[in-house]
């Protein structure tokens, strides 16, 4: 791991955590293509994934909006409008938001007569064809649920196992343009078998799906998912409590040599502003999934959401270390006593960091330039992304800052 790595490190070596982390990075990814064996040839694989990549699919991590974590099985089509509508106009779309994504409950209880899934005529009487139709006319994109097992998790429709291909299609011939995987209710099959079954549907339609695995980080799909799709769950369900975010936080930090571009872990979605945390929480949350780059999907109503909540979702300064092109996971490099230092390596030789209190109360956190690879002798440009201004900087060789509990200051410095 990188922490250890670290610690083995003097501090006079021309080694530093970024050098590592890219190394791990590339290797481990190519680790990873050379352990599995799939259906369709690696020629097969390397093409598919250049279709994806050349048309947008998962380049930076997606962002968009989800239907689960504040509405739960209370969806129908009025409300995937009006949330489409919302994310134009607070401007969050024209940030980045782009997929708005359908959760679990949205079929109907059985297939049709020809085995097809069908949008439930009580609350999407259109059709999921129309309102992706809607969603398209707004410049965003529509995301589906569906389940690698019999039913999905609300029991309440057909998952897809047995029925990968036929779903498939139905999702392309609707224009579906973001896949949510589940893993629900399945025979008892491996997930690489059962997801890679899936993952050869999609490549077949002729259309690009963002294929997004919820195997909930059981069998390690870090190690394997990035072959099948372009982002899996490293965890269980986020929960909208600080508890649930700085677990789920240290699960996914495990993992990050596995993530890039078009491949990314996966927490889960934001909770921020469901309410069960405080602005700082969420400011913290929405931090860490940034440097993570984590899929940034908003969990709450945005149609009721306050300028609070939006402030914090539409940081654009923020966004954009989520969404920067070298798309290298920023990790935890060092902790004590609750006072914590996450850092990521940027494009132009910048670097991210977020200075994370975990504990009770306030307390300064201090980080020295060797820490993330810079000379202790030369200049930093600091930029601090949530007051939007520079730090004039009187020491050379480390920042410190005072951080409120459960708080955190976020940072991209570049050597000058």
């Amino acid at each position: 791991m990188i922490i250890t790595c670290l610690k083995n490190m003097k501090m006079g070596s021309k080694f530093s955590f970024l050098f590592v982390n890219v190394v791990l990075v590339v290797a481990s990814i190519n680790k990873g293509v050379n352990c599995m064996n799939v259906s369709s040839s690696n020629a097969d694989l390397d093409d598919y994934t250049q279709f994806l990549l050349a048309n947008g699919v998962a380049r930076t991590p997606p962002m968009g909006w989800n239907s689960r974590n504040h509405f739960q099985c209370n969806i129908d089509e009025r409300t995937i409008k009006t949330t489409a509508d919302a994310l134009v106009s607070t401007g969050l779309a024209a940030l980045g938001y782009k997929y708005v994504n359908i959760d679990d409950c949205w079929g109907e209880e059985k297939r049709d007569w020809k085995g097809s899934l069908r949008a439930k005529a009580s609350t999407f009487p259109s059709g999921i064809k129309a309102l992706a139709d809607y969603v398209h006319s707004k410049g965003l994109k529509l995301g589906i649920y569906s389940d690698a097992g019999y039913r999905t998790c609300s029991k309440k429709m057909p998952g897809s196992l047995g029925h990968e291909e036929q779903d498939a299609k139905t999702f392309a011939e609707w224009g579906v343009d973001y896949l949510k995987y589940d893993n629900c209710y399945h025979d008892g099959s491996k997930p690489q078998e059962r997801y890679a079954r899936m993952s050869y549907a999609l490549r077949n339609v002729g259309r690009p799906i963002l294929y997004s695995l919820c195997e909930w980080g059981q069998e390690n799909p870090a190690k394997w998912a990035g072959l099948y799709g372009n982002a899996w769950r490293t965890t269980g369900d986020i929960k909208d409590t600080w508890e649930s975010v700085i677990s789920i936080a240290d699960e996914n930090n495990i993992w990050g040599r596995y993530a890039g571009p078009g491949r990314w872990n996966d927490p889960d979605m934001l909770e921020v502003g469901n309410g069960g945390m405080n602005l700082e929480e969420y400011r913290s949350h929405f931090s860490i999934w940034a440097l993570m780059k984590a899929p940034l999907l908003i969990g709450c109503d945005i149609q009721s959401a306050s300028h609070e909540t939006i402030r914090i979702l539409g940081n654009k300064e923020v966004i954009d270390v989520n969404q920067d092109p070298l798309g290298v996971q920023g990790r935890k490099i060092r902790a004590k006593a609750g006072l914590e230092i996450w850092a990521g390596l940027l494009s132009g030789k910048r670097v991210a960091v977020v200075l994370w209190n975990r504990s009770g109360s306030r307390a300064p956190i201090t980080v020295g330039w060797r820490e993330i690879g810079f000379s202790p002798y030369n200049p930093v440009i600091v930029r601090d992304l949530w007051a939007h201004s520079f730090i004039s900087m009187r020491k050379r060789h480390g920042l410190t800052a005072y951080v409120a509990s459960h708080a955190c200051k976020m940072y991209i410095l570049t050597p000058s």
